[in-house]
């Protein structure tokens, strides 16, 4: 197994001269990426961080990443973990640029037909029993070198729910957010729609990962939300390490959209059902609560930024790192026949 992958010196400068030439290359015995997508019996559970996979590396590594199975690219996202040989059965040989450790039980079985460029950040090197310098950032971060933000601000705060959240209770917190005056972003909207808004806000209060992780790569400070013990912090932890910065979430009531029978419509048709009325004031009552939870974190907590030092620096670690990957595609290290 090649447990890490070294750093290059000059790595931005060398993957600035090629980078055109990539546009045009076509390889043989290509690789298909593999990113996570619930299953088809959970529709709508669209998540951006998973999403930015097929955008991003399409215009990193033009030409690379095909439907070619035998060898799996596993990017952005929590994916090493034990279950990882399931969901990538047919492959031969394995690559992993900046994937983090989390979710399930276990860690995978590495061998010698894994090739490792980095991982998300310490704790996920630590977990594998890799080197300190295998752990660089999430790769998301190289969003800076492809999409470039107008500097236009239109929210001064903005609130990105869990995509799960989004699916659960996503007219609710629309109604938070307009009731205090927040811009509302929907991790399950289109990649350059979510990274508009994110650019578009002066400060982000997020429970996605990844819109922290963008927010911190366009120079959005941001603030992380939890509603959920089923947010794994590992990766947060994990994630915020890599950058330099301390994580501290901060609580919210975990949300639903009120069921239409507990409407006004509802009660109205059921003769003033008490179930009906308590569940609608509950409804009411817990959302004018999370408003003001949600203003309140907003005026009186710091928000976290990562220096602009660090994460240029992480920015160019990756390149340099995603140019040998292309070096070795190039060499032939991944053809199989």
């Amino acid at each position: 197994m090649r447990r890490g992958i070294t750093s290059l010196n000059n790595g931005y400068l060398l993957l600035a001269k090629i980078s055109n030439q990539l546009q045009y290359y076509s390889f043989g015995n290509n690789m298909k990426f593999f990113h996570y997508r619930p299953p088809s019996k959970k529709p709508g559970l669209i998540n951006f961080g998973d999403e930015l996979n097929a955008w991003l590396w399409d215009k990193l590594i033009p030409g690379i990443l095909d439907q070619n199975e035998e060898t799996a690219f596993i990017g952005i996202g929590t994916l090493l973990n034990n279950l990882i040989h399931e969901r990538v059965p047919n492959a031969k040989k394995i690559v992993v640029f900046s994937s983090g450790v989390g979710y399930n039980k276990g860690i995978p079985n590495i061998d010698d037909s894994w090739t490792i460029y980095c991982v998300r950040g310490p704790l996920s090197a630590k977990a594998l029993g890799l080197s300190e310098d295998v752990a660089v950032t999430d790769g998301a971060a190289l969003i800076r070198r492809v999409f470039q933000p107008t500097g236009k601000k239109v929210h001064k705060f903005a609130y990105m729910p869990h995509f799960t959240q989004s699916k659960q209770a996503d007219q609710t917190w629309r109604s938070i957010c307009e009731e205090i005056g927040f811009g509302y972003i929907d991790a399950r909207w289109p990649i350059e729609k979510v990274m508009k808004a994110i650019a578009e806000t002066e400060v982000l209060l997020t429970e996605a990962m990844h819109g922290a992780i963008v927010g911190d790569a366009l120079r959005v400070p941001w603030i992380p939300i939890h509603t959920t013990e089923r947010i794994l912090e590992f990766k947060w932890q994990d994630w915020s390490a890599s950058v330099g910065v301390e994580y501290k979430p901060h609580w919210l009531m975990q949300m639903r959209d009120l069921a239409p029978q507990y409407g006004i419509r509802g009660i109205k048709g059921i003769k003033g059902s008490r179930s009906a009325i308590r569940a609608s004031f509950t409804h009411w009552f817990n959302q004018k609560r999370t408003a003001q939870q949600l203003a309140k974190i907003a005026k009186t907590v710091s928000p976290t930024l990562s220096s602009d030092r660090r994460i240029e620096e992480l920015t160019v670690e990756l390149e340099t790192r995603l140019y040998k990957f292309k070096q070795d595609v190039e060499a032939g290290h991944f053809n199989l026949h």
